[in-house]
């Protein structure tokens, strides 16, 4: 159909570009995937294609999980908003397949330094507007410095990729001396940036990273391991807490919002409980199906008209877990896991040790901080988390 075009060249390019706006814009990163979409739906092969998708039970289980959403808009009673979570869930049936079929391992050191890249930019102008050597702009502001995407999402994005960095560091022996220094410059900086920012979740995400990193450092060696984990990780959450002007308060706040939850409910961490108690009343009464794909809002304020009038009524929980469960059911949420049970699982057959560590780290990660927020229902952490998927969790056979 091309002719002497050649597409898998022109995939890798658009790729490489991908990575690389996937945290600057949003309308950058899918401009590409436009593109990437209509070349692949347009190229032929169907045959090869579907066989390729169907043989990998990670994308089985990925676009069973799309269309149990759909099946749920039979009993929604809201089919608008239904429809407008389908639309967000729809990376799960398509992009995801489509990238995992054009990605190429041999070219995985391109797509990561085109991320990495990227996030050294975004990483420059926080400190920029932080220093205040230039005016805040987008979402930034001097005390909050994350002008492409909301704090909720850099610092996970940001935390991963400290991860990527620090692995290099640790892993890679053939590293030039220039090469160690650049990276632990950066992986320094990234780390420094993390706690000028405002996003509790990534920073309990990053020191979740620090310790999945030392734990596969020390594989062979569990008990020191562990001991390196508490030195490590509490050593960096003293000194944050100790010296940084935004965490510190965050993390008392956060505390303290715990402590008085009763007393009062209009904290941030008072209204993820709140969500979470008032939607585990409605899961019990929906175990197995849940309420249908659209009709969280809906029976939600039904419910917190009841029990926490005075408090908001949220479009999703916060929390990605209750949001399957609300939604789908208990059927919803094992379909939801074994998204990540095949992607650890895959991970351990594979003989990269690149590929193995960060094939399992991904989905621990957003195990983790699935609990505070619904993450891959943002646009930001969903298509890091596909796009990492495509390439790591494909060909393991061949790793």
């Amino acid at each position: 159909m091309f002719g002497s075009f050649n597409l898998d060249k022109t995939y890798q390019y658009l790729l490489i570009t991908l990575a690389f706006l996937l945290p600057l814009t949003v309308f950058g990163a899918n401009l590409i995937i436009v593109i990437i979409t209509t070349f692949w739906l347009i190229s032929g092969d169907y045959k090869s294609k579907l066989n390729e998708i169907f043989k990998n039970r990670l994308l089985v289980a990925s676009i069973l999980f799309f269309l149990l959403h759909l099946v749920g808009l039979i009993w929604t009673d809201d089919l608008e908003w239904g429809l407008h979570i389908v639309h967000k869930m729809w990376y799960f049936l398509l992009l995801f397949p489509i990238l995992c079929s054009v990605t190429k391992r041999e070219h995985i050191k391109y797509y990561i330094s085109a991320f990495l890249f990227a996030i050294f930019l975004t990483e420059v102008a926080s400190y920029l507007i932080w220093f205040e050597l230039v005016e805040p702009f987008k979402n930034a502001s001097v005390r909050n410095p994350t002008p492409f995407m909301s704090h909720i999402s850099y610092n996970p994005i940001l935390a991963f990729a400290c991860y990527l960095v620090l692995h290099e560091i640790f892993f890679n022996k053939k590293l030039k001396k220039s090469e160690l220094f650049a990276y632990s410059f950066f992986a320094i900086s990234m780390s420094f940036n993390m706690f000028i920012t405002a996003g509790r979740a990534g920073q309990v995400m990053f020191f979740a990273m620090l310790a999945i990193l030392i734990f596969q450092y020390f594989y062979n060696q569990k008990i020191k391991a562990i001991v390196v984990i508490l030195i490590v990780v509490g050593g960096v959450f003293l000194t944050a807490y100790e010296s940084n002007t935004i965490f510190k308060p965050r993390i008392n706040a956060a505390v303290k919002a715990i402590q008085y939850y009763d007393i009062n409910k209009a904290t941030s961490v008072g209204h993820r409980i709140t969500f979470a108690v008032n939607s585990l009343e409605i899961i019990k009464e929906n175990l197995i199906i849940g309420v249908g794909t659209g009709d969280f809002p809906s029976e939600y304020k039904r419910v917190n008209l009841i029990n926490t009038p005075n408090l908001p009524s949220p479009d999703n929980p916060h929390n990605m877990y209750i949001l399957v469960l609300m939604q789908l059911g208990i059927i919803g949420l094992i379909s939801f896991l074994s998204i990540f049970y095949y992607q650890i699982k895959y991970s351990f057959l594979s003989k990269n040790n690149f590929i193995r560590d960060v094939g399992i780290t991904l989905p621990l990660l957003f195990l983790l901080i699935m609990w505070s927020d619904s993450y891959l229902l943002g646009h930001y952490t969903s298509l890091m988390y596909i796009f990492f998927s495509s390439f790591l969790y494909k060909d393991f056979e061949k790793s």
